[in-house]
C-alpha cells in the first residue's frame, strides 16, 4: 500500500474519546515491550510517528494514527510487567477489554508475540478474548531478526504449538529492523478492506 499521509490523531481513555467517525480500525496488542510501536513506525514508513520506548508500559492510551485518510491503525497499551501501578494496570484492562469486545469500526487485531519466548499466560488470555468475541485476529511473532536461522522455524511452530494453532492459521514473521513481514502485513489489512 502507498502511503500519503499518516498522522497521529489522538489518545482514548475509553471509548468516549475515539473517533466516530467509522472509519475501519486496525489495533496492534501484546505484552509489553514486544514490539507494537516499532512495528507501526514500519508499518508506515515514519520514525519516531508512533512512541518507541526500551522501558516497558510507555503506551498507556489507546493512540489512533490516521493512515491515508482513510483508516485507522490503533496502537494499544501492552499488558504484562509494566512498570506502573495496579490501579493503572486494572484501568488498561478494562479499557482494552471494552475496546476490543464492543468497538463496531474494529476490522482485525494484530496479536504481536515476540518470537524469542513463549506465549505468556497474558497472550493467552487475550487470543481467548478475542475468539470469544468474534474479533477477526492475526498472529504476528515480533524480532524475528533476533533469531538466528536455525532458531526461525521452530520459533514458529512453537508459537503454534503452544496457542494449539491450526495448520492454517497465519503466523507472519516480523522484523521491524529488516522489514520482514511488512508486505504480508500489509496485505492482510488491504484484505480486510477490501472484502
Amino acid at each position: 500500500m502507498k502511503i500519503v499521509t499518516a498522522e497521529f490523531v489522538k489518545s482514548a481513555l475509553g471509548p468516549q474519546d475515539c473517533p466516530r467517525d467509522r472509519r475501519p480500525e486496525f489495533a496492534f496488542a501484546g505484552r509489553s515491550n514486544v514490539g507494537k510501536s516499532s512495528l507501526l513506525n514500519r508499518l508506515l514508513r515514519r520514525k519516531g510517528l508512533a512512541k518507541t520506548s526500551k522501558t516497558p508500559g510507555k503506551t498507556r492510551t489507546l493512540n489512533f494514527f490516521s493512515v491515508n485518510g482513510r483508516f485507522y491503525f490503533v496502537d494499544l497499551p501492552g499488558y504484562g510487567y509494566a512498570r506502573v501501578p495496579k490501579r493503572l494496570k486494572d484501568t488498561w484492562g478494562s479499557m482494552i477489554t471494552t475496546y476490543l469486545t464492543a468497538r463496531e469500526p474494529l476490522q482485525m487485531v494484530a496479536h504481536l508475540i515476540d518470537s524469542r519466548h513463549p506465549p505468556t499466560p497474558n497472550d493467552h488470555e487475550l487470543l481467548a478474548l478475542l475468539e470469544e468475541a468474534r474479533v477477526p485476529t492475526l498472529l504476528v511473532a515480533t524480532k524475528f531478526d533476533k533469531l538466528k536461522s536455525s532458531q526461525r522455524k521452530p520459533a514458529i511452530d512453537a508459537i503454534r504449538a503452544d496457542l494449539e494453532l491450526d495448520d492454517d492459521a497465519l503466523v507472519i514473521p516480523f522484523s521491524s529492523v529488516t522489514g520482514q513481514g511488512v508486505k504480508e502485513l500489509w496485505d492482510v489489512v488491504e484484505g480486510c478492506l477490501q472484502g
